[in-house]
């Protein structure tokens, strides 16, 4: 029997331990957390922060779940070292595990600036439930939050912030909202949404200081000299990946850990998998991160499968985000720039209707479909997704493309697998 070690139990750590045990019922499984919490959903904690859903609505999987499937739970347990010679870890208390086969699945952390007061009370990043927890605490004393960053994580902060009724000001260092996902005009809609909801965006800004007295929070200071007082920050600068335990091996690393189409590392019985995950990006023809929760899934099945004898190779990600705030759906799919390709064949379509909150926006090159913005109408995300992960020519259907009356019908010819489903 082998001993399976997976560091991590959200996303990927727990799709890699269920497929594990649908072909290995006996081999024992130990996972490892970080974190006091079980198995919870990271992507609903803006909601669990607004007070739309409870605790028990993030989870998940039940506590029951390690118990039916004979898995060994370690709960704060920081994995600080990885030896791949004696097959061991070790963690920051000094427990050490064997392993046969391990899974790195550790995720990612929040970047935070560099300037002074960073690290000051009422600062937080924001990826887990005991960030949520920490800010939800704070709720009765806040009047004014600020939001350090336009991306995703930030506005979603701000989303759950002014769901609670806190005087809200996101900070944007670029022009525009979500700029690593979105066009200026799908941008600007989503822009409008906000303000209209009473979040004020100062773009064009960046903090650079974090004031007040001693360890307590009074305010932040923009580059311009403007002082904005806040008790409240949260840091939503983006994220990267956890790969200090990995450190002075040789398992290979450059933005994430680098990994072959079978999620092997440079050493073949360790694995990796999720937001620590460097794989191949399918619309830009290279390596890249793709730190999203479906992708997460679909690399621990994969990377579970193999490490339990498989042999399934992993075709690749793509940049997959999906949002809706207040009301008004957002998805982008792949390459969002033109300029990302560096080429000159590229043939963007696109439609929009201001007044119904409705833009749509398609990147082409050679008749293959690269990228796709959907904002206010995003019920062919899941087609166009289909489309771009089968590299299939638009050709015979381009001219359908942005209709309304778009559907599976008008690509099911051309489809390679027609009971296959893309998460």
């Amino acid at each position: 029997m082998k001993q399976y070690v997976i560091v991590g139990s959200s996303a990927a750590g727990i799709a890699a331990a269920e497929t594990i045990r649908k072909t290995d019922k006996a081999s024992k499984i130990v996972m490892l957390s970080d974190e006091d919490y079980f198995s919870y959903c990271r992507c609903l904690i803006s909601y669990y922060l607004a007070g739309e859903i409870n605790e028990e609505g993030i989870s998940y999987r039940e506590q029951n779940f390690f118990k039916d499937n004979n898995i060994e739970l370690l709960l704060n347990k920081k994995v600080t070292r990885v030896d791949p010679k004696k097959n061991k870890i070790t963690c920051q208390d000094k427990t050490q595990v064997g392993y046969d086969a391990l899974l790195i699945a550790t995720g990612a952390h929040p970047k935070f600036p560099e300037i002074s007061g960073i690290k000051k009370k009422s600062v937080f990043g924001f990826r887990t439930i005991k960030d949520a927890k920490d800010i939800a605490g704070l709720l009765p004393v806040t009047k004014t939050a600020c939001i350090l960053g336009g991306g995703l994580i930030g506005l979603k902060a701000a989303y759950a912030l002014r769901k609670r009724n806190i005087e809200v000001k996101v900070i944007i260092k670029s022009g525009q909202v979500l700029s690593q996902m979105l066009s200026p005009e799908a941008a600007h809609l989503v822009q409008q949404k906000l303000e209209q909801n009473g979040i004020e965006l100062i773009l064009g800004q960046d903090v650079a200081e974090v004031i007040g007295d001693g360890a307590e929070l009074k305010a932040v200071k923009l580059e311009s000299g403007k002082a904005i007082g806040c008790s409240l920050v949260v840091v939503g600068k983006g994220v990267e990946p956890n790969i200090d335990l990995i450190k002075d091996t040789e398992i290979k690393v450059n933005e994430g850990i680098v990994s072959n189409d079978l999620l092997q590392t440079t050493v073949p019985n360790i694995y990796v998998a999720g937001d620590a995950c460097e794989s191949f990006d399918i619309t830009l023809g290279q390596a890249a991160v793709n730190a999203l929760w479906p992708i997460a899934v679909e690399q621990g099945k994969i990377a579970g499968a193999n490490m339990a004898a498989g042999n399934i190779r992993y075709e690749g990600s793509l940049g997959i985000n999906s949002i809706d705030f207040f009301g008004l759906p957002v998805v982008s799919l792949g390459i969002y720039r033109i300029n990302a390709q560096g080429a000159k064949n590229i043939e963007e379509l696109k439609t929009s209707n201001a007044k119904e909150n409705i833009y749509k926006r398609l990147l082409l090159k050679d008749n293959l479909l690269i990228g796709a913005i959907l904002a206010g109408d995003i019920k062919t995300s899941g087609i166009f997704l289909r489309v771009i992960r089968e590299k299939i020519n638009v050709s015979p259907f381009k001219d359908k493309l942005l209709s309304p009356n778009f559907g599976y019908p008008d690509i099911m010819d051309f489809v390679k697998d027609k009971e296959r489903i893309y998460v």
